[in-house]
């Protein structure tokens, strides 16, 4: 049976870093932390490029000062953080932390949930917006674009923290990891990082300024939802389930799938429905 194939010489060696980059006394640093804070830091700079490009935008005609993007960045963490936590405990394992309730604290530990994280900082978007008068599509929109960054930058921190890990397989590039048992697995890690990172911005690089499909708002932000629930359900193929789930169905059904199919059903949708502005509105 496959998941008792003994280990071939072929296998590639785990790169052993530490999760933790630097410990200065009680602090320290993780990968996984750094991954979410450059990966926000990267989506409100390249906002605020996409906001002051009037090549982008209908007529010209900006939607919002980049400065609303340096006030933003506060409720986008705070959406982040908040929701994928939140999203964590109530899809994945929630039994855990009604047991152990000080565990919902320890978010260095892990323990996030991108859908969760992703109705979170919506959530804040459609506040954010709502409050200084900007187009709340173009909102989401513009910080849609600059995600997958962030995005790919987790899954590696995933991979270094030897997390989330892949079934088992015997393909040339299988990993054997420290907590994975004594079997060579699927990088999924790294397949959801070029996926969900890499690939994926590209995509919407090209719509944003080749298609211009800035131009015509919530298209980008379909994109966008749709491409990621179509990578992660194409992963989850390769990804171990996690354990106190396991599998919902037929030995190939998770979580994972099920929370992603509406978002893909979401973005279609969205793009669908999308239709290019004639007549830009008053700048905010």
């Amino acid at each position: 049976m496959t998941e008792y194939l003994a280990l071939p010489l072929a296998a590639l060696p785990f790169p052993n870093i530490d999760p933790v980059i630097v410990q200065l006394g009680p602090l320290a640093i993780h990968w996984y932390g750094l991954g979410y804070v450059v990966g926000i830091l990267f989506a409100w700079w390249y906002g605020k490029r996409l906001v002051t490009n009037t090549r982008l935008w209908p007529n010209g005609i900006l939607p919002m000062k980049p400065e609303a993007l340096d006030d933003f960045l506060v409720w986008a963490a705070a959406g982040v953080v908040l929701g994928g936590r939140i999203g964590y405990i109530l899809f994945y394992d929630l039994a855990r932390y009604i047991s152990n309730p000080l565990d919902i604290l320890a978010v260095w530990q892990g323990g996030m949930s991108f859908h969760g994280g992703l109705l979170g900082v919506t959530v804040a978007m459609f506040l954010f917006a709502r409050k200084h008068g900007i187009l709340v599509w173009s909102l989401i929109d513009v910080v849609a674009a600059g995600v997958p960054v962030g995005l790919g930058l987790v899954r590696v921190a995933n991979f270094i923290n030897s997390e989330l890990w892949g079934r088992v397989t015997d393909v040339p590039w299988a990993v054997e990891f420290p907590t994975g048992g004594p079997f060579l697995r699927h990088p999924s890690q790294i397949y959801e990082a070029l996926l969900e990172g890499l690939v994926l911005f590209l995509v919407l690089r090209f719509l944003t300024h080749s298609g211009l499909k800035l131009k015509t708002p919530r298209f980008v932000a379909g994109a966008f939802v749709c491409g990621y629930g179509l990578s992660r359900i194409i992963v989850e193929f390769f990804r171990e389930p996690d354990q106190q789930i396991g599998y919902l169905l037929g030995g190939w059904l998770t979580m994972g799938m099920v929370l992603s199919v509406p978002m893909v059903l979401i973005g279609v949708w969205a793009m669908l429905s999308a239709k290019p502005v004639t007549q830009a509105a008053k700048p905010a």
